[in-house]
């Protein structure tokens, strides 16, 4: 600054710094600053040798997040990439959906890449494997979904639906279901094309899952209502609302093993226990923050749910960051595990009571829900986990995030 002179005098002899500062005696106002600033030449900030002391460059901010533990990146995504899923039939295959209007079919044990699914107007938010991994289902934030011949890379159907908001496959024939902004839930058989929609009030179908027994499918709605359909019949069986019902959007549906129970969740921070056969909610879950507020701004919303295997246990995860742990029978809270960040996704093992959580820390943990404590935490991404999924023996898990990339993880646990 002008005619201004700085010195800063420094007495080591008692430890003792002193530093002298004489600024002219005020302080540069806004307009000085302004001033100033007008006469630096941005352009040239880069050449400027060391003179970014303090400042952390993007290369130093990479490093300082250079703990990766995964064991394999798949990179070949330009944009943040929002969904993967394993094939059913031997779990060596990934498909992941992204940002840049693409999905790719790879090769878990190498990254290499089987099928290119283009031809998308948007980004590609849905896409999974067929029953038997023989064909795969890609889905954009437009409506246009497709599916390919993973054997011959051949896309063998399209068809464009409204605002797409989930994609599922039946769990045993080449049926594909779909819901959208508008409400409407579709259902597709592939690859002849006959078609049936199941309408509801209009408002978004933001969640489906099929049953197992492939005969009836749980919708959740904008509106806080939930609807179980018989795919056959067309026809809703229970539609749940009102003072049972949720008070806000569902965002998350998951059923028990043998179909006769149903957990769902809703922005309005409620976890709801629903009995399929009679359609009535015999339970309720929440923590702090989430009384089933209507305003999504106080609520503390439930993110994924899921049922354990092996013992009478279910998992909540909220945007808080907090994993709730609650016994089935009697409804009680067992453990609260916390994060530090919102978790997005939660995913029970098959055949252990180790649950995992992917959140936007971009860290991918496991928690042992008979303790509540963490047994494993993994990280590599430089951004949010989006999705993830594990193979059927947990020794594998699969992370999209917003950082553009895929890793695979292998798992290793102490007690395996």
């Amino acid at each position: 600054m002008d005619n201004s002179e700085e010195s800063a005098i420094e007495l080591h002899g008692d430890e003792e710094i002193i530093e002298v500062i004489d600024l002219n005696d005020t302080e540069p106002g806004p307009d000085d600053l302004a001033d100033d600033l007008e006469d630096v030449d941005f352009d040239d900030a880069g050449n400027a040798g060391d003179d970014n002391d303090g400042w952390e460059t993007e290369d130093e901010m990479e490093a300082e997040a250079e703990q990766d533990d995964s064991d394999l990146t798949f990179n070949k995504h330009t944009g943040s990439v929002f969904c993967v899923s394993l094939d059913p039939a031997t779990n060596s295959l990934a498909v992941s959906g992204g940002e840049d209007d693409k999905a790719y079919v790879w090769r878990v044990s190498d990254g290499e890449v089987l099928l290119e699914c283009t031809g998308h107007k948007d980004s590609v938010t849905c896409a999974m494997f067929s029953h038997d991994s023989s064909l795969v289902a890609s889905g954009d934030m437009s409506g246009l979904i497709k599916v390919w011949k993973v054997e011959t890379k051949e896309e063998i159907w399209s068809f464009e639906v409204g605002d797409l908001e989930w994609l599922e496959w039946h769990p045993c024939a080449p049926v594909l279901l779909a819901g959208t902004n508008d409400g409407n839930v579709w259902m597709w058989k592939i690859p002849a094309g006959d078609c049936k929609t199941f309408q509801s009030s209009a408002c978004q179908a933001t969640s489906g899952k099929v049953l197992p027994d492939g005969k009836r499918a749980v919708v959740g709605y904008e509106d806080g209502t939930v609807r179980v359909w018989d795919l056959k019949q067309g026809n809703a069986i229970h539609v749940i609302k009102g003072q049972d019902g949720h008070q806000g959007a569902l965002t998350c549906l998951a059923c028990n093993k043998d179909g006769s129970l149903m957990l769902t969740g809703s922005v309005d921070g409620c976890a709801k226990l629903i009995n399929i056969t009679t359609g009535k909610v015999v339970g309720a879950f929440s923590v702090e923050g989430g009384k089933g507020s209507k305003d999504e701004e106080e609520s503390n919303s439930v993110e994924s749910v899921g049922f354990c295997n092996i013992l009478p246990l279910i998992a909540v995860a909220y945007l808080d960051g907090t994993l709730a742990i609650y016994d089935l029978s009697t409804q009680a809270l067992r453990h609260r595990c916390r994060h530090e960040a919102g978790i997005v996704h939660l995913q029970w093992e098959q055949s252990s009571s180790v649950v995992s959580t992917c959140s936007l820390d971009g860290a991918l943990r496991l928690w042992d829900a008979r303790s509540g404590n963490m047994v494993a935490e993994y990280k590599g991404h430089t951004a949010e986990i989006l999705d993830f999924t594990m193979n059927r023996e947990a020794t594998l898990a699969v992370t999209a995030s917003g950082d553009n990339q895929v890793k695979v993880f292998c798992l290793q646990r102490p007690d395996r």
